[in-house]
């Protein structure tokens, strides 16, 4: 389906970087670990893979917080919103966090990871769910089903 109504903008709290969504989105998700309860201050981080090429910084300069290795985490500089995360190894998405978007009321994560680490209370309606991170390899299932039923704005 394509159905996106891209592009889609979005920034951080203070609007000094801002984004640009040119590409539809692999997959959201949920991840319920400790290292993202503690960087988002809540229960659990939410997640939108886009595609490389369709990400784009369009105003300011982000920088690296959270984890400093090979794992990257995109930071405002000034207020501090955690941005988006390139993981190592896979330059061909981006993590965005998913209420960096202007309109982020459709989102909806359809995977949600980590739940061995989740707080007994904090439920999402993904459609799959993993104690811990699903095998690599399995993601294009889950990317093609995405791709049919995920979530639409």
């Amino acid at each position: 389906m394509d159905d996106w109504k891209l592009p889609w903008a979005g920034g951080c709290r203070c609007d000094a970087v801002r984004l640009k969504i040119t590409a539809p989105p692999l997959l959201t998700a949920a991840c319920h670990c400790s290292g993202c309860q503690r960087m988002s201050a809540g229960a659990f981080s939410l997640t939108i893979a886009i595609p490389s090429e369709g990400f784009a910084v369009t105003r300011g300069e982000p920088v690296i917080g959270g984890l400093h290795g090979a794992h990257r985490h995109y930071f405002c500089g000034y207020c501090k919103s955690w941005m988006f995360t390139r993981p190592a190894g896979m330059d061909d998405f981006v993590n965005m966090r998913a209420t960096m978007l202007d309109d982020h009321g459709w989102f909806a994560p359809f995977i949600e990871t980590w739940l061995d680490e989740a707080l007994p209370w904090a439920n999402t309606p993904a459609e799959f769910s993993f104690p811990k991170f699903p095998p690599v390899e399995d993601f294009p299932k889950y990317i093609a089903a995405f791709a049919e039923r995920g979530a639409r704005p």
